[in-house]
Parts: structure tokens; C-alpha cells; sequence
């Protein structure tokens, strides 16, 4: 009889699957493929359309089954946070976030173990970012999990260590990186990618970063940056929404002495349209104040993109030193230190391709592959 690793696959049907869709796709698709002999992989979702099943079928042929819980994903949210089910049963359960069966099992006598995954803090670090409902249950979740989770998986040592600061989970914290989201290769059609770009309405020339103008995220320390007299005018592409609450790109732009002209927000949900943005870049800035996983960084250094990144700990940890580093620092200064390591980087060919071989050459060091093994690995250590 195989032994078999149950994956939460219910993300990927999410109304917004959002990264942790992505995640959760690409986490199953690799486990799938580096199924070890005598084991299988099964998905679990929760009550969902005919259609919705039928896609996971489709997505994840590998799977050997699709257990189907009896409620609705929003009613098995509730339930599990309140520990009120014992559905899906037990087995090896393994979740890409903290949506799993948490609750009290004894390992070594049923074998069952459950682990889940944190991608961040957001819920005690920036409440603010999400809905009171979100960080309840999340907040909620992660006390389930200190009592019941067998382990959980983190993607840098540097979200372990604030982990620690939140709840103590002793030794069950395991670090399992992440790596660039699939499909994220430029066409090999020259017509197809120049296409691509003019849809996106891509710039000669630009930067591009990723997130909101939520002010942890740090465009607005990026706008206000090229904004500052002197600064090469460069246009910059930001992946994500134009508007975040009352605030608008543009308008933000323009108060910061960047025509709002050179400014574009574009959404890149297609792996193909996000590689043709990365590829055409002069360079990836990634300004954020925190972060967990630094995924971005991982995406951007797979195309060779030269990556300027602050200091943030997950930023310093995936980065490595093959990115060109701006301290935040706790006095101020940081929009000035931003402003120049952008002029000196778009002003200087010769460190634009230093970095672009540094980022080609750390992009080795992440793939799926490698995190489902480890993941494997974790079950079969437990």
C-alpha cells in the first residue's frame, strides 16, 4: 500500500488565488513530479462546483485522488479555526498556508502529522494591510498550529527568526525556500514577446519593481527617489495596482516631482507577459521595509536582472550580495541612499552587467524541484 502525502490544493480554486495560489500550484506540481517510489500524492479541497474539481483534475493530473470535504471553503475556514472537524481525516496533511486540520494528534501512535506554511507576519507586524476578519483568523490559526502542527515551514531563516519572537514552535520550524513561479520564461518567438510588450504598453527603457503603495512595500520611497533634482529620467513599471485606499500612482508620482507619464502599473498575471516586464528592465528595485519571502528577488535574478534591494533581512538573506544593497537604516536617509544607488546603476553599464551575471548565476541556487524534495523529506523525517 503507498504511502501518501495529502496536499491542501484548495487555494489554487480561491476566488483570488493570489501568491499563495501560485505557491500552492507550483509546490504541488513539483511534489507530483518528485513523487519518491511507494508514495503517492493526493489533493484536498473543500466543497466547491463540479468545474472547480475538474480543473484541479486537469491541473494536477498526478494526483490520485481529490478527497472533497463536505463544507465550503469560508464554513471550513470558520470550522477549522474552531477546531469543530475532524474532516479530511488524517494521513500526512501538508498546507501551503495555515488553512489545515489542526488538532490534536498523537504522531507516533496514528502516524498522522499535519504541517503548515508561514509566508509572513503581516497579521502582527502590519494589521493594518489586511481585514480585521483576516488577521483574526490568522492570528487564531497560528495558536492552533503552535498546539497541533507536527512542523512549519517557513521560506527564510530570516522569517524563523522572527517567528520565534511570535510564537515558539522550539525545533518543529523548517526553512524551505520558494522559487520562480512556473511559466516564467521569456517566448522564444521574438514576434510573441515584442507583441507581449507593446499590449503592456512597455516602456524604452525603465525600472520595474513590484507591490502597492502600502507604505511598508516602499514605491512611495521609490517615487519620492527619482523624484530627487538630478536623477536620470527613467520611466518606472510597477507591478500591481495603481490605487491602494485613497492613494493613486500617479498622484503620488507627481507629488513627488516624477511625471506621472513615466509611471505605469501593470497587472502581469500571465508568467509570460511577467517575464517579458523583468526581461526588459534596466533593473529590478525592490524598496520594501519587510518581507518574508523574497520571492520577487528569486523571479527577478531567474531573468538575469540586475536587482537593487534594501536591507531587509529576507531581501539580504535570498540576495546573498548578488544584488546591489540600500540600507534602510533608522535615522533617515533611505530615499537619498535609494536615489543613488539608482542613478549610479543605470548611469554605470559596466555594474549594471556585473549584477546581471551575479543575479543569473544566484538564480541556480532556487527550483521547485529542490523544495519538494526537501519537503518530502521533512514528512519522511517525521
Amino acid at each position: 500500500m503507498p504511502t501518501t502525502l495529502r496536499m491542501i490544493v484548495d487555494q489554487v480554486i480561491a476566488p483570488v488565488p493570489g501568491p499563495l495560489g501560485l505557491y500552492t500550484e507550483a509546490l504541488t506540481s513539483a511534489l507530483i513530479q518528485s513523487t519518491p517510489p511507494g508514495c503517492e500524492i493526493e489533493g484536498i479541497v473543500s466543497s466547491s462546483p463540479p468545474s472547480d474539481y475538474d480543473r484541479l483534475e486537469a491541473q494536477f493530473p498526478g494526483l490520485s485522488g481529490l478527497y472533497k470535504t463536505t463544507l465550503a471553503r469560508r464554513e471550513l475556514a470558520a470550522a477549522w479555526q474552531l477546531g469543530l472537524t475532524t474532516s479530511p481525516g488524517g494521513g500526512m496533511i501538508h498546507s501551503s498556508g495555515l488553512f489545515a486540520p489542526l488538532r490534536r494528534h498523537d504522531r507516533s501512535v496514528s502516524g498522522d502529522q499535519v504541517v503548515v506554511t508561514l509566508h509572513d507576519l503581516l497579521p502582527w507586524t502590519h494589521p493594518e494591510s489586511l481585514t480585521n476578519a483576516s488577521v483574526t483568523w490568522h492570528r487564531a490559526m497560528l495558536k492552533r498550529a503552535r498546539k497541533h502542527a507536527d512542523a512549519v515551514v517557513v521560506p527564510t531563516h530570516a522569517l524563523a527568526e522572527r517567528l520565534a519572537n511570535v510564537a515558539d514552535f522550539g525545533d518543529r520550524v523548517r526553512v524551505i525556500g520558494t522559487a520562480p513561479r512556473p511559466g516564467l520564461v521569456v517566448p522564444t518567438d521574438a514576434a510573441d514577446a515584442a507583441a507581449r510588450a507593446a499590449r503592456l504598453g512597455l516602456p524604452a527603457a525603465y525600472l520595474v519593481a513590484t507591490g502597492t503603495l502600502d507604505p511598508r512595500k516602499g514605491i512611495v520611497d521609490l517615487l519620492e527617489a527619482l523624484g530627487r533634482p538630478g536623477m536620470p529620467e527613467i520611466a518606472l513599471v510597477v507591478i500591481g495596482p495603481a490605487t491602494w485606499g485613497e492613494l493613486h500612482l500617479a498622484t503620488v508620482a507627481e507629488e513627488s516631482g516624477v511625471d506621472p507619464r513615466r509611471v505605469h502599473a501593470i497587472d502581469a498575471d500571465d508568467p509570460a507577459d511577467l517575464a517579458v516586464v523583468l526581461a526588459g528592465a534596466t533593473a529590478f528595485v525592490a524598496p520594501s521595509h519587510e518581507e518574508g519571502s523574497g520571492t520577487s528577488l528569486i523571479e527577478a535574478f531567474s531573468l538575469g536582472l540586475p536587482v537593487i534591494h534594501s536591507d531587509t533581512p529576507a531581501y539580504v538573506e535570498i540576495a546573498a550580495e548578488s544584488g546591489l544593497v540600500v540600507p534602510i537604516g533608522i535615522g533617515g536617509g533611505y530615499i537619498e541612499r535609494l536615489a543613488a544607488a539608482v542613478s549610479t546603476l543605470v548611469e554605470s553599464p559596466a555594474l549594471a552587467e556585473r549584477l546581471s551575471v551575479t543575479a543569473g548565476d544566484r538564480s541556480h541556487a532556487f527550483s521547485w524541484r529542490d523544495t519538494a524534495e526537501r519537503v518530502w523529506q521533512l514528512h519522511a523525517d517525521l
